[in-house]
């Protein structure tokens, strides 16, 4: 069986390294992963007068979460936090109350930085977020990637042997933690709405 996860770029830059990276995972992906990124880019700033009456960028964010199984979020750290633009993403996705649309949705999170632990401030100030939206996150392996140019390329290869097969192995990890999840939340289950 194959798996819908959408993957979101947390950096609205085009030449992001964490877009490279995005490419990088959906290459070594498993089969069981269908790997389908969902912009941020159009999202208007989250706005509670809004929220009943969305302009379209917004209601195709929803429902392309919502359509996806499971999450992964591939961010930059911004300030010692969580980008902007995701952070908006997220408010966005969340409301209006009772209509969040990351719940019970397998989350991966993983960031590319030029520093050796760049992303690790962003992605614990994420893991506090995603607890407070119900989204089941995947612990372990953690994954900090020390970006260097020279070891990925625009296609998605990676020339470094020992991170192609750290990524190879992060997204086997959390193929499985998929299936674990997606196993535990069919409908039916406590705290489904309907």
């Amino acid at each position: 069986m194959t798996h819908r996860i959408g993957y979101i770029v947390g950096s609205l830059a085009k030449d992001s390294i964490n877009r490279v990276l995005s490419k990088s995972l959906v290459r070594l992906a498993p089969p069981s992963l269908e790997l389908v990124e969902i912009p941020i880019r159009d999202l208007p700033l989250y706005n509670r007068d809004d929220e009943l009456d969305p302009v379209a960028a917004v209601t195709t964010f929803k429902h392309d979460v919502e359509r996806a199984e499971g999450l992964l979020l591939v961010s930059p750290e911004y300030n010692r936090s969580i980008p902007s633009a995701l952070k908006n993403a997220i408010d966005w996705g969340s409301r209006p109350w009772g209509h969040n649309s990351f719940a019970r949705k397998p989350t991966g999170i993983i960031g590319a930085s030029t520093g050796a632990i760049g992303t690790a401030v962003m992605q614990s100030s994420m893991r506090s977020v995603l607890s407070f939206l119900n989204a089941p996150q995947l612990n372990a392996p953690e994954a900090y990637i020390t970006f260097k140019p020279e070891l990925f390329g625009e296609d998605g290869e990676v020339t470094d042997p020992a991170t192609e097969e750290f990524l190879r192995h992060y997204m086997s990890e959390y193929a499985a933690f998929v299936e674990r999840v997606v196993s535990l939340t069919a409908p039916g289950h406590v705290g489904d709405q309907g």
